[in-house]
């Protein structure tokens, strides 16, 4: 079944950088504009407009529980992905001789990478060896685990390659363990079926509404499974997520542990707009569409002289992240060049070599993806 999503994301511009930042869909910013209006009306500071803005952030909540499969108030509303990241490097007390065990830097998002980098002040920080696709082998993660892991941490898909790691096979092998898990999910959730936190067996999830959630920016989701959060000291408090109980300072349960002043109200009713509109959808149908032009892509894109295609051959192993170079053409110009014939990708890196990366989503058309390869074969 092909998708059709004119009406919410016509544009003349072809916008091929999803796994960067999504368009919204038009009826999602009209439910930024309807809520700021009715929070007005209703008088910022009075007793109907907080029920109403708690309305809304429940309703945000039970909208993400169903697309991870947690309970609502595992649900923390943040600013991004990397404020979860940070949650918990900068919130968990590991013993001194701890070791927290990640990827290789080379070829790790920044903001997966940096703040265990700052955490390894205090602990060790093990570095997974990883091959040119970024997979580890399972051997080397069994090697690195010890009576001394205090957390594993892994990106759900890549950024760079749209490669999908073997996650639930980590998961059920740290639970054995009782090794707490993070997990990056800011490349899957809204486009990979099935993210499923109890599937994963992660404690930790972070990832962001302005990608591939189609949500605004500013709007980030950090899932704290409900009998780990007493693990992290919360960064921020505040009388939203604290009180005094016999003269000591008490955390509330989750999820107001985490949220000490969290205001972006007109973001999360966005975000819960977004996130219903692909729930209607269907997650599985999203990914079947996805993927579908991620191979139509790559198939024209091997016509072309000179293109060298990154990341996993087989469409179960990757999303619809589609990564290329092409010899003696620079990917900054390449990409600069496309922008001004109006479409829009990205240039990334795989460890020092700089790519083009093109991730569609569920309101792209196959005539958009020929569109860009022909400008490209030009």
């Amino acid at each position: 079944m092909k998708l059709d999503f004119s009406d919410e994301f016509g544009y003349d511009r072809i916008y091929l950088n999803n796994a960067s930042t999504s368009r919204m869909p038009r009826s999602s910013i009209k439910a930024i504009g309807d809520f700021l209006s009715k929070y007005n009306e209703h008088g910022p500071d009075s007793e109907l407009s907080d029920s109403y803005v708690k309305e809304r952030l429940n309703s945000l909540r039970k909208a993400i529980s169903l697309l991870i499969k947690c309970r609502p108030e595992e649900v923390i509303l943040t600013q991004s992905v990397t404020d979860g990241i940070n949650f918990v490097a900068n919130g968990m007390g590991l013993k001194p001789g701890s070791n927290v065990i990640t990827r290789g830097a080379n070829h790790e998002h920044p903001a997966n990478y940096f703040p265990w980098l700052r955490m390894s002040r205090r602990t060790e920080l093990r570095e997974l060896p990883i091959d040119e696709k970024g997979f580890f082998e399972f051997d080397n993660l069994r090697k690195a685990v010890d009576e001394n892991t205090g957390l594993v941490v892994l990106s759900h898909a890549l950024f760079n390659t749209g490669a999908i790691l073997p996650l639930e096979e980590v998961g059920r092998y740290l639970a054995e363990r009782n090794v707490p898990f993070f997990v990056d999910a800011a490349q899957t959730v809204g486009c990979l079926e099935d993210v499923d936190v109890n599937k994963i067996g992660c404690n930790f999830m972070s990832f962001n509404g302005s990608k591939w959630l189609c949500g605004p920016m500013g709007m980030g989701i950090f899932f704290c499974r409900k009998d780990s959060a007493e693990m992290v000291e919360p960064l921020q408090v505040g009388g939203e997520s604290a009180m005094l109980h016999d003269k000591k300072l008490v955390y509330k349960d989750l999820p107001a542990r985490f949220q000490a002043g969290f205001r972006n109200w007109a973001g999360a009713a966005g975000l819960e707009a977004s996130v219903n509109l692909l729930l209607k959808v269907g997650i599985g149908k999203i990914r079947e569409h996805n993927i579908r032009l991620a191979n139509l892509m790559r198939e024209e894109l091997s016509k072309v002289p000179g293109v060298t295609l990154f990341g996993p051959e087989e469409a179960a192993k990757r999303t619809s992240i589609v990564s290329f170079a092409i010899k003696d053409k620079d990917p900054e110009h390449l990409a600069k060049r496309l922008e001004k014939e109006n479409m829009i990708l990205a240039v990334r890196e795989i460890y020092s070599t700089k790519i083009i990366r093109a991730s569609p989503h569920f309101y792209n058309t196959e005539s958009e993806i020929l569109k860009v390869v022909q400008t490209v074969r030009g």
